[in-house]
């Protein structure tokens, strides 16, 4: 007979991995939000988001490094820092307007798709060869841990606080970028490009100016990843393969669901975690890396445009 005790150690566990689990999940939503943001207002897939992370990231942390050095006190340079990484991601915002975006107006989703990918390879290698290609730490939020509930399980369970601090983070984006859809006027010009460039032209608004801003939010939201991930990882070349790792929380969550990037990051963080730990000692390690990539798969079948995507009818 099980005791009471054993219970309790074993739920306490398992607690502790399900929080774990969504919080990562969490992490893995804020640079996911990039994705859907510029998906949702122009039908783009931006393959490139990861690699604005990396850019972000790195104008951050070569910033900061130099202003502390020039004897700027630390709230001072993490202001001027965040700055200059917006600023440099409004000119990319341009560029990527400008030279990319704006001249395949009303072609094709994979050509667009594909220029994202010319755009991914341009962007990791300027930004190495503008500021380095080492591994950078980035400290902008605390990285000790919470022992919670120390009253109801023995040692308590274990928080990160930088996972919390994300949480934080990713719901006042969700909140932001809700109420500027839905509320604002470039917002409902941004879904009406979404739905037909060329009905939106006919009604005068101005293509170029939508995409640049669309493409300013996403430069915006990968700044924000990249200060949580660049704390958790340090800034450094692999953080562009966290694009990968949103690929299964667009399918589940739905391409143009802001809300439904978040519960995707949920479950793929809680089920990865979980699947792990209580099933990865009797099916062999490593279950976590392709564990999202069968749950997005199995998504797929049952429901294609994710679980708060729209439905696409197309009449013919």
């Amino acid at each position: 007979m099980i005791s009471r005790e054993r219970c309790v150690i074993a739920l306490g566990q398992v607690l502790e991995v399900l929080i774990g689990g969504l919080m990562s999940g969490v992490l893995y939503s804020l640079v996911a939000l990039g994705f859907v943001l510029i998906f949702k207002a122009s039908g783009v897939f931006n393959f490139a988001q990861g690699a604005m992370v990396l850019l972000a990231g790195l104008a951050l942390v070569r910033s900061l490094d130099l202003l502390i050095a020039r004897g700027f006190s630390p709230w001072t340079a993490i202001i001027l820092g965040i700055g200059f990484a917006a600023v440099i991601m409004a000119i990319t915002a341009w560029l990527i307007q400008r030279f990319v975006v704006g001249p395949l107006v009303n072609q094709g989703a994979l050509t667009l798709f594909m220029s994202t990918i010319g755009v991914t390879f341009v962007l990791e290698g300027a930004a190495q060869m503008i500021f380095g290609s080492d591994v950078y730490p980035l400290r902008l939020f605390p990285t000790d841990v919470w022992f919670l509930f120390e009253s109801h399980f023995p040692g308590g369970v274990l928080v990160n606080k930088l996972d919390v601090w994300g949480a934080v983070i990713a719901g006042i984006l969700v909140a932001s970028l809700a109420i500027f859809f839905q509320q604002t006027k470039t917002g409902r010009a941004l879904r009406a490009v979404a739905d037909d460039h060329l009905a939106a032209q006919s009604v005068g608004i101005p293509i170029s100016w939508i995409w640049f801003v669309v493409w300013l939010a996403a430069g915006l939201v990968a700044l924000v990843a990249a200060t949580v991930w660049g704390t958790k990882l340090g800034v450094q070349f692999s953080i562009t393969f966290l694009a990968l790792k949103a690929l299964p929380v667009l399918i589940i969550g739905g391409l143009t669901s802001v809300p439904g990037a978040i519960v995707g990051g949920l479950i793929v963080g809680a089920g990865e975690k979980i699947a792990e730990v209580f099933l990865g000692s009797h099916i062999g390690g490593g279950i976590e890396y392709w564990f999202a990539y069968v749950l997005a798969l199995a998504v797929l079948l049952v429901r294609p445009q994710g679980l708060f995507g729209e439905r696409i009818i197309e009449r013919i």
